[in-house]
Formats: structure tokens, sequence, C-alpha cells
């Protein structure tokens, strides 16, 4: 029989650095914390062989006492707590105290360290996880931590390693993860004696735009909302900047990078209505909460957190970004601009990144280079050419479509077309200085599909049904939640042949589908008729649009249309509803869309995720035909 013994403390090192030190990135994120623990606000990181060969961290931190160098690598020996109430409410990066006493098990490690009020440093060295005697060093006020040979001990554990290309990206992405969070610490990033990354203390914009690059902030939606004791800042960025996978997503608890499901679902829920199929959304948000609520110490690498009120978490998560994404119209300027003058990484940066913003709200730049927009009127108005008038007979066939009124409208004296909306509606649509509206006026249809608009800033292309189509579903939602869709009766109500088990779903909820603005009768066993439509939708096809209701109702039953796929039904009915391909578009009918979509909520995607509209700049024509060059 085998008895039971205690391990030897060199094989329970090795053991928890399994855990800990997965790989050299684990072992960089350990010693990088430690750095911002202690107060550090410049940090530099040494790399070598992908972190295989060496990580060294040198920051300027408080430092560690002559006498607490032993200590700092001994087994759960830490400052940061003392008792298990400070465990139940962390605020520090680290607070278990096995991180560099694993690393030291698995590697030749030394740790100088020279604090501010002392004249001289002293360093330790553990090889193999034995510690040699403290001795005297030089050293600037701070602490270095040098790993040199990962896993030299533990040959099988070492061969589980990547190759040092991927190792190094592995380490790239942790050093951009902790700098991201801490825009406030200057970082220095070199690899194989080459820098990579060098990053000045600066505001969280610029920060933000030199690691996640100028694509990224300029499709970047900024946030700032607080309440009931939780705060979230960052950025969200705009739909049409999706990914194909999670790469992009920078979710912060308190400074620390995390990966938490009940976040996760509440960001993906705050995008459903505008993402498009499998895409993921892109942000860097940082949620900042009393320690007390949420729970550190249920992960070894510490990635993983557990909220004390996840419901709370998830419903502050949901609509802080919800209400961020539907305060976007069609047309609107981005609300982060970039500009010059902010340090960018080396032209040898392995990860890729673009350089960065230099504020969140810088204007928009001159003199360098850039086309100046030029002031035009922009109005309705008739061709003033002679060549026109001369081939009158070309533009009759061409736009012998056209109503008469149209026509009427060219010979009225220039000026823009009235828009539709209310007085109201006017007033809170942004307008540039010359009273241009964000999408310009209507200047022709497309090949039915698409609308040619001149804006202030060049040419606008909407994508006519798409864009209705986010009208549409909007209009449709707000009137559901206010109380019920108002319903158009139709003058000739339209039959089709049914099953019996649609007719027995319009028997059974025929009342209560009058919510949705839809108002169904069975004229017999196999025969529905339509009797009335969402106002909205009474151009559409009634039949297919009485068919996708009675579809989901009968496959999820009505309570649960109206309530948790309530926004699936009317996204389908706002499709069946939306003007489709090659319907001729009057001017005043395309300008009508215009205003609507610079009205409406989220108007700048399609209720798939879609763009619905692209902008053309004078800077992008002139490149297009090489003006000025």
């Amino acid at each position: 029989m085998k008895r039971i013994h205690a391990l030897p403390d060199h094989l329970v090192n090795q053991i928890a650095a399994g855990e800990v030190v997965e790989r050299p990135a684990s072992a960089l994120k350990e010693m990088l914390e430690n750095s911002l623990d202690a107060g550090a606000d410049r940090i530099t990181v040494d790399l070598a062989q992908g972190g295989i060969k060496l990580i060294r961290v040198t920051d300027n931190g408080g430092g560690i006492v002559p006498d607490d160098l032993p200590l700092a690598l001994d087994r759960h020996a830490t400052s940061k707590i003392a008792s298990l109430a400070d465990l139940e409410s962390v605020a520090t990066l680290g607070f278990r105290g096995e991180g560099l006493a694993s690393i030291a098990s698995v590697s030749r490690l030394t740790l100088i360290s020279r604090p501010h009020e002392e004249a001289h440093a002293y360093q330790i060295i553990a090889i193999d996880g034995a510690l040699h005697s403290v001795e005297p060093a030089a050293h600037a006020p701070g602490t270095s931590v040098e790993v040199v040979d990962l896993y030299f001990n533990t040959p099988a554990r070492r061969k589980f390693l990547k190759s040092e290309n991927t190792e190094y990206a592995h380490c790239a992405a942790t050093f951009e993860r902790i700098a991201l969070a801490h825009p406030q610490v200057e970082f220095l990033l070199r690899h194989n004696g080459k820098v990579v990354w060098r990053l000045p203390a600066q505001s969280l914009a610029e920060r933000v735009g030199a690691l996640l690059g100028k694509d990224f902030v300029e499709a970047a939606l900024p946030l700032e909302t607080a309440a009931g004791g939780l705060q979230l800042a960052g950025f969200v960025a705009s739909p049409t900047y999706s990914k194909a996978s999670r790469d992009a997503q920078y979710f912060y608890v308190n400074g620390r990078f995390v990966r938490d499901k009940t976040a996760q679902h509440a960001l993906r829920q705050a995008y459903r209505d505008v993402l498009h199929h499998d895409r993921h959304p892109a942000y860097a948000l940082f949620l900042t909460i009393d320690p007390a609520g949420v729970d550190v110490n249920v992960h070894p690498t510490k990635i993983e957190v557990r909220f004390r009120e996840s419901q709370a978490i998830h419903q502050f998560l949901f609509h802080s970004v919800n209400k961020a994404l539907a305060a976007t119209t069609a047309g609107a300027a981005p609300a982060v601009a970039l500009a010059e003058g902010v340090a960018t990484p080396s032209s040898a940066n392995l990860s890729g990144a673009s350089p960065a913003p230099a504020g969140l709200f810088a204007t928009s730049q001159t003199g360098n280079g850039r086309t100046p927009v030029q002031s035009y009127r922009y109005e309705q108005q008739s061709i003033p050419l002679g060549v026109a008038r001369e081939a009158i007979g070309v533009y009759d066939a061409m736009f012998s479509g056209l109503r008469e009124e149209e026509r009427q409208a060219d010979t009225r004296p220039a000026g823009p077309l009235p828009s539709p909306l209310p007085a109201a509606t006017l007033a809170t649509l942004p307008d540039s200085d010359d009273g241009i509206p964000p999408l310009g006026f209507a200047l022709a249809q497309l090949h039915g599909v698409y609308i040619l608009s001149q804006c202030q800033e060049g040419l606008i292309v909407v994508d006519m049904h798409a864009a209705h189509e986010r009208i549409v579903y909007e209009r449709l939602k707000n009137a559901l939640e206010a109380d019920s869709i108002p319903m158009q009766p139709l003058l000739l109500p339209v039959s089709f042949a049914a099953d019996r088990m649609e007719a027995a779903t319009v028997h059974e909820h025929g009342e209560e589908m009058k919510r949705l603005g839809v108002e169904l009768a069975p004229l017999s066993p196999t025969q529905i008729a339509v009797r009335g439509v969402p106002v909205w939708l009474k151009d559409g096809n009634p039949v297919e649009l009485a068919r996708a209701v009675l579809k989901d109702v009968r496959e999820f039953g009505l309570t649960r249309v109206l309530t948790e796929r309530r926004n699936e039904l009317l996204a389908t009915m706002a499709c069946h509803g939306a003007v489709r391909a090659n319907r001729q578009l009057t001017l005043a009918e395309m300008n009508a869309l215009l205003r609507d979509m610079e009205a409406t909520e989220r108007s700048g995607q399609c209720n798939h995720g879609r763009p619905t509209w692209s902008r053309l700049t004078m800077k992008d024509l002139d490149n297009l035909f090489m003006r000025g060059r």
C-alpha cells in the first residue's frame, strides 16, 4: 500500500508553474502586473526568441527592500493582501504571491531592485528554484526581473512550446492588452534588440488609436456612462467594422483584461440589431466596479472573473452600449477624428497595428496636402448647359417615367426641395454651416437600386432597400413599445390559400395579432383574408407579410413572438414592406428617404448589419482621377 506523503516545495512550485506559467506570455503578464502594482509609470520589456530565451521587465516602481527579496520568490508571499477581507475586495492586479515563485522554479531568474529611498540596489538569483544569497548590484530606482531559458529544467514541457514567432505573437498580445488599460504609463517593447512599440504616457483615445489602429478609431463611438456604482468608458466600433473573430474585443474590469461570458453575451445582445450574420463586434471597454462586487480569484491565470450581481452587470452593459449604437444616424460625422503628432510603433512593428490618433475629438485637418472642400450651393436645379436643351429628346426618352409634378419642380426657381419631415424633427437634424443636410440632396437613381446624392464632402451612395428597411423597422419597434402598431385597413381584402393549422392560428390569435398591425380573418378552413396591414407596410405584399407573421406565431407562440422574438419578427415585416429594387423613385421620394435616414436611429446599417450608405469624399474622387498630381 502506498502511503500519503507531502510533496517537496520544488515539485509543488513546478506543479503551480504548470497552471500559472502556461507559456512565455503568461510569465510576461505576471511580471507586468507586478510592475503596475508597484506604481511604475515607465516600463521596459525586452524579449529574445519570442520570450523563450529571455524575458526582462524593468520598471521605476516602488522597489523591494533587500530583506524582502527572498520572500518575493517564495510561494504565497505577497504585500498585496493580508486577510480574507482583503482577498474578497482585491484592488490590485496580482495578489496570490505565487507568480514569481512559479516562474523561478522553471527558469533562471534574476531579481534586482532598489527602493527610491535606498542608495544601492540588491539582487537575488534563482536557478531551478534554488535561491542564491542576496548581494549588491547596480540599478536605478525600481525593479528588474530577468527570466532566462524558460522551462530549461523541464524539457518535456518545453517541447510543447510553439515556434518563436508564435510565442512572440502571444507575448505581444499580452503586452498590448496591458498597455491598453494603462495609458498613463509609458511602455517600451523590444524583441531581439529591435524596438517594436514605444508608447508614451497619453490619453485613453491616443492609446486605443496607437494599439488598435486608425481603422478602428475612425469607426469607433466613444462611450462614457455611470449608474449604481458602475462606470463604463471606452469605445465601441461601428457594426460595419465587425470582425470574423473575437480578436478585436477588449473588455477590462478594474484595469484587468478578462474574458467573461456575462459581458460577452450583453455586448453581443447590444449589437444584435445591427450586426451582420456571424460577424463579431469590436470594442475596447473599461468597466469600473467596487472590488467587493467581483471575484477575481476563480482562475489560475485570473483571466476569468465572477460578478456578485451578474444580472445587474448584464443590464448595465447592454443598455450602455445599445444606447451608444442607437444614437448613431446615417450621415452623422464620426465622433473620433485622427490627427498627427502622436508616437507610433516602430517601422519594425510586428503586430501590424496602425498609427495612433492625437485626440478623441480632434478637428479635421488642413494644410496637409488634402484637397480642400469647396463651398458649393447644393440644390436641385436644371442643367445650365445648352447641350441639354439640344438633347432634350434624349432626356425625355431616358426619364419618360418621371411624374409630371417632378417635371414642374424642375421649372421652379432653383432651391432645395422641402423635406416631408415635421419642423420639430428637422430642428434636431445635424446640418453643416451652409444648412446642407448630412446626406445632401438626391441627384439620381442608379439601376433602380442605389440613390446618388451630393453632400458637402462629396458623393453619397445609398442602398435604398436596406435604408428603407431600417427606417420601417425602427418605426415598428417604437410603435409596438408605445402600445400597438397603427393599422391601414385594406379597401379590398386579399385572400390566400392556407392550411388548417394556419387557419386555427388565426382563430386563436386573430385579435392579439392586431397589436402587430395585422388583421386576419378566416374565410374557410383553407382560406384566410388579410383585412389590414401596418400603415408603413401598405405598399408591400400583404400575403407574404401575413404568411411571415403566421409562421412565427405558429412556431414560437404569440407570447414569445411579442417578447423574446419581437425584434426578429418586426425585422421580417420591415423587409417585406421596404421599397424593392427596380422601383423608380422621384427626386422628392429620394430626398424624403434621405431625410428619414438622418432622423432614424441605427440607420447606418440595415436589420442584417449591412451598411445602408457610403461616402466618396472629394479627396477620394480626386485620387480616382489623379487630380493635383
